[in-house]
């Protein structure tokens, strides 16, 4: 009986070890896509040329909060039914996230005398996909980005950085 415990116990941690490996694995394929793209010497002439206006900013902004919200875990102990996002997030207040975003990224050009290269959002991406506990969030993220290099690094890996 002893025997047969340990047995399913280590049945049960190895299953648990290759869980964990498939989500790690699933997370780096998902940034891979995605970091390869962005490093090709055509994605980076591309993306010297490219810029996002404040109103894309704020629609990509409130994509990555419709998915961060989506995975919210609402209270137990709440009986009331979770809101939709408008009701904890006004317009405004995706906006001056925006606003920040920009300020710091500008700040951070400023005080360096060059803008966050292309190598440091890459080393950022890499970080994110290999380091997330969620590759599941994060691979709708870059879904509601369009899975766009240029995109998740602008808003999801630069914002990070800043």
């Amino acid at each position: 009986m002893m025997e047969r415990k340990s047995v399913s116990r280590s049945a049960l941690l190895s299953l648990r070890a290759l869980i964990a490996l498939r989500l790690c694995a699933s997370a780096c394929f998902i940034a891979a896509g995605t970091v390869l793209a962005f490093l090709s010497p055509e994605t980076r002439a591309k993306v010297s040329e490219r810029t996002l206006t404040f109103t894309e900013r704020i629609a990509y902004q409130r994509a990555i909060e419709e998915v961060r919200w989506r995975h919210r875990i609402w209270p137990k102990e709440n009986s009331s039914p979770k809101p939709p996002l408008e009701a904890i997030i006004s317009k405004g207040e995706i906006e001056q996230k925006v606003n920040d975003y920009l300020r710091k990224s500008q700040l951070v050009t400023d005080q360096r005398g060059s803008p966050i290269t292309a190598s440091e959002l890459q080393a950022e991406m890499d970080r994110m996909a290999s380091h997330s506990k969620q590759p599941e969030v994060l691979r709708e993220i870059f879904e509601a980005l369009g899975n766009d290099s240029f995109v998740i690094a602008e808003c999801l890996a630069g914002k990070s950085l800043v």
